[in-house]
């Protein structure tokens, strides 16, 4: 075991642990711990843009943007956040410009903006153009260019470094932050790391699902290690479905698609989305959109043989436009489906998407304990973290948003928290729970294997908590997932080495997957009522009475050592917007 000594550690390498560790080096002795090397982190695939209203195409203003993320939430967004988020996201833009980002450009040269679902102008009356874009590519030029500028400040990185325990330690009868212990995957070996301040910047938890447009690698790692020190997870049964999946991949199709004029079919090539959503069409939110693609394909208009898909059809635009536009997802066509968008219209399907839920934080990025507390010296920002800046519905364009606002916030903050504060003691034998957990599965003589277990959840997820739920569906998923950890119980890895072993770190993202699914159905079977991304066809209106509130997830360990999830709730910080009914 090795220990080593930091002032912040910063857990993850995508936009929000690049964007914090900016931050956080200029002002502390800083390591980035990540198990995929910077660049691969998942930012890299989001494609179609970032929010501000620069009102550089025309009008807008920041407090449009922040009412379009309040009402796309379905009125559960905290709305001091998202006063922060649409009021910051214009210097944070102009930030990324200045590291280098290669934007888009107007023919006067400004960063140029186009149509992204759910934002409008003057509440409501009509699509604005708000999403800076690099081509649609643009998470990868964000990812690209936070790197360049990590390397310029000299950020030090311990990648593929797997974090699998945070430490904290009681001081006066208060639970602090001691730093984090992770497993090198060249070595097999423990590191310590001692940290005055840790922020978790870990990603997503997509797969759970079968089809999702979230890499292998996305499985909560830091949700599943704060859940079982005892932290809350919020608001974890709402999960985004992107309406544009490649069919049966997942694989995602950018919502720029649709601000560029694409337009979705059904089999008698109507466009369906008049139906749903007059105003909008094809640009309203993603739950309203994913709804509508499953309610064509339920009632017989869905296309293909087995009626399983509709269609994403670009065939009116201009060849140029694609190509200088939307040249990723054109060429994602051609590769994997062997068509030609110029000529034929892409069949698409919902997508599991995005967690809104996550590590309950302030918006300085401070972790809570409960509804007011703070766990000092731990931070969340990012996919990992509920603010709650996305409440049910995330708008497209407010993820890279999220994590360059959010990101910086908890950089900074985490920085001064360490430079205002010393270590706190390491608990006695740090590193015993990862030995334990990665010993126990690498000796293991059991008979199940990690594939089948990964896939009979990913099955039972996919039929039972996806765009439509009701109480019998999250009953069967609780069930399936109580049989599957029974089964995990017994899971062995093939590969007994210590060296690269990823068939032992799959077996414990396995674990961590299953506990965050549990959590999802679990808090999904509460939430009697529809709202956002959970969409209960036995409660099919949304319940303000009731249901104005964040479900607070608590794992809790019996006497007799049965885990059981608490839930408990917080209330929604209401600003200047009263809910109404939600309309595109």
């Amino acid at each position: 075991m090795q220990i080593h000594k930091y002032d912040t550690v910063i857990v993850g390498a995508g936009g929000a642990g690049m964007r914090a560790a900016i931050e956080a080096t200029k002002r502390s002795r800083t390591a980035v711990l990540t198990k995929l090397y910077p660049t691969r982190s998942h930012t890299g695939a989001a494609q179609g843009g970032m929010a501000a209203a620069l009102a550089n195409v025309e009008e807008d203003n920041w407090e449009w943007h922040t009412f379009d993320t309040v009402k796309g939430g379905d009125y559960l967004v905290d709305q001091d956040a998202a006063e922060i988020l649409a009021k910051e996201a214009i210097d944070a833009v102009l930030d990324l410009e200045k590291m280098g980002l290669p934007f888009n450009r107007t023919p006067e040269g400004n960063i140029d903006q186009r149509r992204f679902g759910g934002h409008t102008r003057s509440h409501g009356e009509a699509a604005v153009r708000r999403a800076c874009y690099a081509a649609d590519r643009t998470g990868h030029m964000i990812l690209q260019t936070l790197y360049q500028n990590c390397v310029k400040e000299g950020v030090e990185f311990f990648n593929e470094f797997y974090v699998l325990d945070l430490l904290l330690n009681e001081v006066d009868g208060v639970k602090k932050t001691a730093g984090v212990v992770a497993y090198e995957l060249a070595t097999g070996e423990i590191h310590v790391f001692q940290a005055k301040a840790v922020i978790f910047a870990s990603g997503g938890t997509g797969k759970f699902f079968k089809v999702t447009s979230n890499a292998h690698t996305l499985t909560g790692d830091g949700q599943a290690v704060a859940y079982r020190r005892g932290l809350p997870l919020e608001d974890m049964e709402f999960f985004q479905f992107h309406p544009t999946g490649i069919w049966r991949m997942g694989i995602l199709l950018t919502e720029g698609a649709r601000g560029e004029g694409g337009i979705l079919r059904n089999k008698d090539g109507e466009r369906f989305m008049e139906k749903y959503a007059p105003v909008m069409k094809d640009l309203a939110s993603r739950d309203v959109v994913s709804r509508a693609i499953y309610t064509e394909i339920r009632e017989g208009r869905g296309c293909g043989p087995e009626g399983d898909h509709v269609f994403l059809d670009l065939t009116h635009l201009p060849p140029e436009q694609l190509d200088a536009k939307l040249p990723d997802i054109t060429e994602f066509a051609r590769t994997y489906l062997g068509i030609e968008p110029y000529t034929d219209p892409i069949p698409i399907q919902p997508t599991a998407h995005y967690a809104m839920g996550g590590i309950p934080t302030n918006v300085m990025g401070e972790v809570l304990l409960d509804n007011t507390t703070v766990v000092p010296g731990l931070y969340a920002a990012g996919e990992v973290a509920c603010v709650s800046v996305h409440g049910a519905n995330r708008l497209g364009t407010n993820s890279l948003l999220d994590i360059n606002v959010f990101g910086r916030r908890s950089g900074i903050a985490a920085a001064e928290y360490a430079s205002a504060n010393d270590y706190v003691e390491l608990p006695e034998d740090p590193a015993s729970v990862v030995e334990e957990m990665v010993e126990s599965l690498r000796n293991s003589t059991g008979t199940e294997r990690v594939t089948e277990i990964r896939k009979a959840l990913q099955e039972t997820m996919d039929a039972n908590a996806m765009v439509f739920r009701t109480e019998a569906t999250l009953k069967q998923a609780v069930s399936d997932i109580a049989e599957l950890k029974e089964r995990y119980k017994n899971v062995s890895v093939q590969d007994k080495g210590k060296r690269f072993n990823t068939d032992l770190l799959e077996a414990v993202e396995l674990g961590n997957l299953l506990d965050l699914a549990e959590v999802l159905a679990v808090s999904a079977l509460a939430r009697k009522e529809s709202r956002g991304g959970h969409y209960r066809e036995d409660y099919p209106t949304r319940d303000d009475i009731n249901f104005m509130r964040h479900t607070m997830a608590y794992r809790e360990v019996a006497a007799d050592g049965t885990v059981n999830i608490r839930l408990d709730y917080k209330p929604v910080v209401q600003t200047r917007y009263q809910p109404m009914e939600r309309k595109y």
